[in-house]
């Protein structure tokens, strides 16, 4: 049933993806132009300028990303001992990273800056690193083994840390990371993701029963400063990806049962 989920959720999002559906709508028109449907052609192209439009010049992306990254607060109270510290892959590039064989991450590298901050705060504290591999096509490249050279080369003790590498997607790197440590009742976790993306992996640890201390990162928006011309077409519409594909999942998640609520804000 988990790889119909995974399959399902990745063809149905290259589908319905912002900007797919822009191209899609594109190609649409050339096909009504083609066929002399003009008037129909130029309600396609018009609605695909307008969205154009309003992409290159409003932050549309923070819009759709701030509610997720407000859900919980930045820099936590933390208590003075924790029993370990989980960090959710999606900061690193495992197929450039093999390629160049150097350490390659992405915009979500604070994920690494603040496990490596936490660690060193917390030298007694286990560090679980969980990321297998999102793609569909490869499978043999895995976001545990760029973290493994990463933290080697930033000199951790290899000891603590754990990694899980089996994990395809979010609901898998907590059931198999759970199934891995065993935590026990007591026991203090600090949970470390991208903010956006941690009120959907909050739900899932509370409903696996593993209550965690939600440390967001890689904050994606400006707070207090959302209403403004933001010119960037490119980087507008990567915001509203992430947005909207992270709302979607918190929805499918909900409704298969693989979160505490919809929108989650803690155990």
């Amino acid at each position: 049933m988990e790889t119909v989920f995974f399959w399902l959720s990745k063809i149905v999002w290259t589908v319905i993806a912002p900007d797919s559906l822009l191209v899609l709508l594109v190609v649409t028109s050339w096909v009504l132009l083609l066929r002399g449907a003009t008037r129909w052609a130029r309600r396609v192209l018009t609605a695909v300028v307008i969205a154009m439009a309003l992409l290159a010049l409003v932050p549309l992306g923070e819009w759709v990303l701030y509610p997720l990254e407000a859900r919980f607060p930045p820099n936590p109270q933390l208590p003075e001992k924790v029993t370990g510290i989980i960090v959710l892959g999606g900061a690193e590039d495992p197929l450039r990273t093999a390629a160049w064989d150097q350490v390659v991450v992405n915009d979500a590298a604070e994920r690494f800056l603040a496990s490596m901050a936490l660690a060193r705060r917390y030298p007694d504290a286990k560090v679980l690193f969980t990321s297998g591999s999102g793609s569909v096509l490869d499978q043999v490249h895995k976001g545990a083994d760029v973290a493994r050279k990463l933290y080697a080369e930033q000199g951790l003790d290899a000891a603590r840390i754990v990694y899980e590498s089996e994990s395809r997607n979010t609901v898998e790197n907590v059931v198999l990371s759970k199934a891995i440590v065993k935590p026990k009742p007591g026991e203090t976790w600090i949970l470390l993701t991208s903010a956006f993306h941690m009120p959907r992996s909050v739900g899932i640890f509370c409903k696996v029963g593993w209550p965690v201390i939600a440390y967001p990162v890689d904050h994606r928006t400006v707070r207090g400063y959302l209403l403004r011309i933001d010119t960037g077409l490119l980087g507008n519409l990567d915001k509203v990806s992430v947005g909207i594909k992270e709302w979607i999942g918190l929805v499918a998640y909900y409704f298969t049962g693989k979160t505490s609520a919809l929108f989650p804000s803690g155990c």
